[in-house]
Protein backbone atom coordinates (compact mmCIF):
# COMPACT_ATOMS: atom_id res chain seq x y z
CA UNK A 1 0.00 0.00 0.00
CA UNK A 2 1.39 3.45 -0.71
CA UNK A 3 0.90 6.77 1.27
CA UNK A 4 1.19 10.45 0.70
CA UNK A 5 2.99 12.32 3.06
CA UNK A 6 0.73 14.34 5.61
CA UNK A 7 1.96 18.27 5.57
CA UNK A 8 3.36 19.53 8.63
CA UNK A 9 0.45 21.40 10.40
CA UNK A 10 2.49 23.79 12.13
CA UNK A 11 4.57 26.67 10.22
CA UNK A 12 8.28 26.56 10.25
CA UNK A 13 9.88 28.34 13.40
CA UNK A 14 11.60 31.57 12.20
CA UNK A 15 15.22 31.46 12.64
CA UNK A 16 15.38 28.03 11.68
CA UNK A 17 16.10 29.06 7.54
CA UNK A 18 12.96 30.87 7.72
CA UNK A 19 13.32 34.78 7.82
CA UNK A 20 11.16 36.53 10.74
CA UNK A 21 8.09 38.62 9.34
CA UNK A 22 8.47 41.49 11.77
CA UNK A 23 11.95 42.77 13.51
CA UNK A 24 11.62 42.66 17.24
CA UNK A 25 10.79 46.12 19.00
CA UNK A 26 12.07 47.64 22.11
CA UNK A 27 9.91 48.95 23.50
CA UNK A 28 6.43 50.26 22.59
CA UNK A 29 6.62 52.90 19.89
CA UNK A 30 5.04 56.76 21.00
CA UNK A 31 3.73 58.57 18.13
CA UNK A 32 2.34 62.03 18.95
CA UNK A 33 -0.44 62.97 16.97
CA UNK A 34 -1.00 65.63 14.44
CA UNK A 35 -2.08 68.46 15.95
CA UNK A 36 0.28 67.60 19.20
CA UNK A 37 3.89 67.35 16.52
CA UNK A 38 2.79 71.09 15.56
CA UNK A 39 2.03 72.34 19.13
CA UNK A 40 5.60 70.85 19.92
CA UNK A 41 7.41 72.54 16.74
CA UNK A 42 5.82 75.70 17.22
CA UNK A 43 6.91 75.48 21.01
CA UNK A 44 10.20 74.46 19.98
CA UNK A 45 10.81 77.26 17.64
CA UNK A 46 9.68 79.82 19.81
CA UNK A 47 12.07 78.77 22.72
CA UNK A 48 14.93 78.33 20.30
CA UNK A 49 14.48 81.87 18.72
CA UNK A 50 14.73 83.36 22.44
CA UNK A 51 17.71 81.50 23.19
CA UNK A 52 19.57 81.94 20.07
CA UNK A 53 18.09 85.99 19.88
CA UNK A 54 18.90 87.32 23.43
CA UNK A 55 20.25 84.54 25.46
CA UNK A 56 23.07 83.33 23.71
CA UNK A 57 26.50 85.38 24.71
CA UNK A 58 28.27 84.13 20.55
CA UNK A 59 28.48 86.65 18.18
CA UNK A 60 28.70 84.34 15.59
CA UNK A 61 24.73 83.81 16.62
CA UNK A 62 23.68 87.24 16.33
CA UNK A 63 22.96 86.67 12.28
CA UNK A 64 20.90 83.82 12.93
CA UNK A 65 16.80 83.92 13.03
CA UNK A 66 14.95 80.64 13.41
CA UNK A 67 12.24 80.35 10.76
CA UNK A 68 10.95 76.50 10.88
CA UNK A 69 10.67 74.07 13.25
CA UNK A 70 9.52 70.34 12.53
CA UNK A 71 9.64 67.75 14.97
CA UNK A 72 9.48 64.29 14.17
CA UNK A 73 6.11 62.25 15.18
CA UNK A 74 8.08 60.53 17.94
CA UNK A 75 9.21 63.50 19.39
CA UNK A 76 13.11 62.34 18.94
CA UNK A 77 14.27 64.62 16.71
CA UNK A 78 13.82 68.26 14.79
CA UNK A 79 14.73 69.67 12.41
CA UNK A 80 15.28 73.67 12.64
CA UNK A 81 15.58 75.98 9.58
CA UNK A 82 17.47 79.22 10.07
CA UNK A 83 18.11 82.51 8.16
CA UNK A 84 21.57 83.58 7.97
CA UNK A 85 22.48 87.17 7.12
CA UNK A 86 25.49 87.91 6.04
CA UNK A 87 28.22 86.79 3.44
CA UNK A 88 29.21 83.13 2.56
CA UNK A 89 32.28 82.75 4.94
CA UNK A 90 29.76 84.35 7.96
CA UNK A 91 27.26 82.31 6.69
CA UNK A 92 29.26 78.96 7.54
CA UNK A 93 30.23 80.16 10.99
CA UNK A 94 27.29 80.99 12.02
CA UNK A 95 26.34 77.36 10.58
CA UNK A 96 28.91 75.55 12.73
CA UNK A 97 28.39 77.66 15.76
CA UNK A 98 25.00 76.38 15.42
CA UNK A 99 26.08 72.50 15.60
CA UNK A 100 28.61 73.38 18.13
CA UNK A 101 25.76 74.71 20.62
CA UNK A 102 23.24 72.44 20.00
CA UNK A 103 23.48 69.96 22.88
CA UNK A 104 23.38 73.34 25.31
CA UNK A 105 20.29 74.13 23.51
CA UNK A 106 18.65 70.84 23.60
CA UNK A 107 19.79 71.28 27.14
CA UNK A 108 17.99 74.55 27.60
CA UNK A 109 14.99 73.17 26.10
CA UNK A 110 14.59 70.58 28.28
CA UNK A 111 14.64 72.80 30.75
CA UNK A 112 12.04 74.96 29.25
CA UNK A 113 9.67 72.09 27.66
CA UNK A 114 8.26 69.52 30.11
CA UNK A 115 8.76 66.82 26.85
CA UNK A 116 9.10 63.07 27.55
CA UNK A 117 11.79 63.32 24.80
CA UNK A 118 13.58 66.40 23.88
CA UNK A 119 14.49 66.22 20.27
CA UNK A 120 17.62 65.54 18.66
CA UNK A 121 18.58 69.43 17.05
CA UNK A 122 19.68 69.21 13.52
CA UNK A 123 20.12 72.55 12.00
CA UNK A 124 19.60 73.54 8.02
CA UNK A 125 19.95 76.96 6.24
CA UNK A 126 17.08 78.45 5.21
CA UNK A 127 17.81 78.77 1.52
CA UNK A 128 14.21 79.86 0.68
CA UNK A 129 13.44 83.37 2.62
CA UNK A 130 14.28 84.85 -0.59
CA UNK A 131 11.72 83.27 -2.74
CA UNK A 132 9.17 83.58 -0.20
CA UNK A 133 9.87 87.47 -0.11
CA UNK A 134 10.21 87.93 -4.01
CA UNK A 135 6.72 85.71 -4.12
CA UNK A 136 5.19 88.13 -1.59
CA UNK A 137 6.39 90.79 -4.36
CA UNK A 138 4.92 89.57 -6.82
CA UNK A 139 1.56 88.54 -5.44
CA UNK A 140 1.77 92.82 -4.55
CA UNK A 141 2.31 93.71 -7.86
CA UNK A 142 -0.64 91.33 -8.85
CA UNK A 143 -3.19 93.03 -6.80
CA UNK A 144 -2.36 96.29 -7.27
CA UNK A 145 -2.64 95.78 -11.70
CA UNK A 146 -5.63 93.43 -11.35
CA UNK A 147 -7.13 96.60 -8.80
CA UNK A 148 -6.47 99.48 -11.49
CA UNK A 149 -7.65 97.06 -14.39
CA UNK A 150 -10.97 96.99 -12.43
CA UNK A 151 -11.68 100.56 -12.79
Amino acid sequence: MHTTPTPNPQPPTPGFGVPNPQPPLLGPPFFMDERRTLRVSEAVREELSEIIGFETADPRLLAVEVTEAHVSPDGRHANIRVVIRGDEKEQKQSLAALEHARHYLRHELAIRLSLRHVPELHFEHDRNQDVESRIDFLLKRARKSRGRTDN
